[in-house]
Formats: structure tokens, sequence, C-alpha cells
């Protein structure tokens, strides 16, 4: 075989591999530069059910903000696929509601934390929007809103400059207070904790702050800044495994810190994500507030419209109602008929004892205490 030739067979060879690879590639891969997309469902908003609002954060391995056609998020509802009524894209998330709470214990006095704490807070602060709103909540053995919610950037740097830290730590407290706090804001609200992660004074449970977050919902995420490869018992400890789980049922992310600038990218890597978020609004296939969990799933199909593997997040809403609605409310009547009844009722001894004066008047007989009095004239 000539040299020719053996170019030739060997070119072909090489065009039937490339051809047999386009054409077995798995599919369902991210699109070039995307990487491998998370979906997080950071907040789900029942408070106008059975129209329910799905807050979803996209982000990359490292926690950044990965922009996708919105059109590509998929919805299911216990099982069911549920074409959403709207999706807002990156930028049409609406204001937001952030509330910074801050670890003030004794223990950030060490290593320089809580200047490094104070610099991330203020960093945050400085790449809000103009419609959002922050807030700072400090704690120590004590919970104190030393900001409220306001759109005043330097208000808030002021508040941040204000902290000191003393005394030991309440941080399930606080979070209990902070879900208070937000409870009544409308629109997407978070919390960001920042703490050493030694909560050595709560008697507020991580339970109990789940509970707190109720039907319109929030997320917490939460930032560690320590060391953890020491022991829980000293100062440079952090209990990451609690922050994590606090984390990952909130609806947030955790991330690790060990020195000012990392801490500070975490807290603009949170500020950009949540600036990021999409938002799904679609009606639930089962519409009575009967306090039963459902089961949401969340996921990104690729360009030709196939689930990616491993992008989807599952997780569970309840709608609440202390009362059950029922499918088929009584009619009026019905209800009239039985208030009526109750009001017989209620009046019926009052008419026996009158029904009886009234017989005993009709008799024309006096009554044994009755007298007859005679007068004579003289």
């Amino acid at each position: 075989m000539t040299t020719r030739s053996k170019h030739i067979l060997h070119s072909a060879f090489l065009g039937l591999c490339v051809l047999a690879l386009s054409t077995f590639a798995p599919a369902g891969q991210a699109e070039p530069g995307e990487g491998k997309p998370v979906v997080r469902v950071t907040q789900v908003d029942t408070s106008q059910f059975p129209l329910v609002t799905v807050y979803v954060s996209i982000t990359n391995e490292i926690g950044e903000p990965v922009e996708v056609t919105a059109s590509r998020l998929t919805v299911e509802e216990n099982g069911v696929s549920i074409k959403p009524e709207t999706i807002q894209g990156v930028g049409e998330v609406g204001p937001l509601a952030t509330l910074l709470v801050m670890d003030i214990s004794g223990s950030m006095n060490s290593s320089g934390k809580l200047q490094a704490a104070k610099a991330a807070a203020r960093a945050f602060v400085e790449q809000t929007r103009p419609n959002d709103q922050t807030g700072l909540l400090a704690f120590n053995t004590e919970v104190s809103l030393v900001q409220p919610l306001t759109q005043d950037r330097q208000a808030l740097i002021e508040a941040i400059g204000r902290l000191r830290a003393l005394e030991d730590t309440a941080m399930y407290d606080a979070l209990l207070e902070a879900v208070s706090i937000l409870g009544p804001v409308a629109g997407r609200k978070a919390i960001i904790v920042l703490t050493d992660g030694m909560d050595n004074r709560s008697t507020a449970t991580p339970e109990q702050v789940l509970q707190r977050i109720g039907p319109a919902g929030l997320s917490i995420s939460t930032i560690g800044l320590g060391d953890p490869e020491h022991s829980q018992g000293t100062v440079e400890g952090l209990d990451e495994a609690a922050l994590v789980d606090l984390a990952n049922r909130a609806g947030g992310a955790y991330g690790y810190a060990n020195d000012a600038a990392s801490l500070r990218q975490l807290y603009e890597r949170y500020g950009r994500a949540l600036q990021s978020e999409y938002v799904i609004h679609y009606t639930s296939p089962s519409q009575l507030r009967d306090g039963v969990n459902r089961n949401l799933h969340i996921a990104l199909a690729n360009p030709v419209g196939q689930p990616l593997s491993g992008s989807g997040e599952a997780t569970i809403y309840n709608p609440g109602g202390l009362v059950p609605e029922v499918a088929s409310p009584a009619p009026w009547g019905s209800f009239l008929a039985v208030l009526a009844a109750l009001i017989l009722l209620l009046l019926a001894p009052f008419m026996i004892g009158k029904a009886a004066l009234l017989l005993k008047a009709g008799s024309g007989k006096p009554s044994p205490a009755q007298k007859t009095t005679r007068i004579k004239l003289k």
C-alpha cells in the first residue's frame, strides 16, 4: 500500500471516529461556558395560594450566578408537570429585603474577625440596588435590631461601624427574631447570618426557626468565620455541620471564610446571586389550603427541552391553613337553617315560661295566694 493510500485511510478513520463521538455523545449537557448549573429553590411564597411564587437561584459550582433562558425552567408538583403562568428572568425579581444577622459575641474579637465582618457587610451594602432594603440585626447573649430595613446605605454603614463584640452567643434566638421581622415583608426576602458557629446561649432551636418561616417563606444563608480544624471548645472553633444543615434546609447556601478577603468575596457573591434569581408563578393543581405538604421539583432543561442530569432541585412546601378548606362548602340555605335552629333552642326556655304564665292568666281562677277583701259600709 502506498504512502498516499495509507494517509487517505488514516484520515477516513479519524473522520469516522469524530462522527461516532458526535452521534453517541450524551444528551442534556450544559450550554458552552455554562459549566454544571446548580438549581436551588430559595423561597416559596404561598401568600396568594393557589397561586404559588417560587424564587430560583441558578449558579455554577462556586456559587456565581449563571444566566439561562427562562423558558428552560420546568416545574413539577407531586410528580405532575405544570406549565408556569409566568417566569421572570435575571433583573426582573424586584426589590430585595435582606437582613444581615451578625455575631458580636466575645469570640468575634479573636483574630480580627469583627473588623473583617464589618468590612464584608459594608461591601454587601455598597452593591445593593436603589430599591433594595437591608437591615442589621446583631446578637451575643442579647438580640438587637441595630438598623431596621432601609434603603439608606449611609445609615447602614454607620450602624455597622457601631458594632462591638462581647459576651456569649445566641444565634438561633437571633434568627427567630429575624424571621419575625421579615415575616410581614412582601416579595423576595433573605437572611444572611455570620457567626463563628458556637451557639451556647440560645433558648430557641433550629427546628423552631424553620417552623417560624411559615407559608410566605424566606431563605437563610450562613457564613462561618473561623478555622474548622480547631476543636469546638476553643475560640477558633467552628460548628460547620450546624451551619451547613441550617442553610440547606432553609433554601440558602453555606460559605466558609478564614480571612477578610474571602469573607468579603462571600458577601458579594451572595449579593450577586440574590439579584440574579428567577421567579416562577404557577397555579397549584391541589388548590385547597389543607395543611398538606407538596413536593415541588424545579429543573433546568437543555436547549432541546430534555432535563439536564443533576440540575434539578426538589423541595417541600406547605400552603398552610389552620382550618382546612373543603372542596364543596355547604350552601347558604343549609347554614341559615342551622342558625335558625340554634336560635330556637336558645329561646326555648323563655318561650315555654311565657306560655305557662299566659295559660294561668286565661283560666280565671284566683291563685291560692290571692285573698278576697270584703268591705262593710255602715
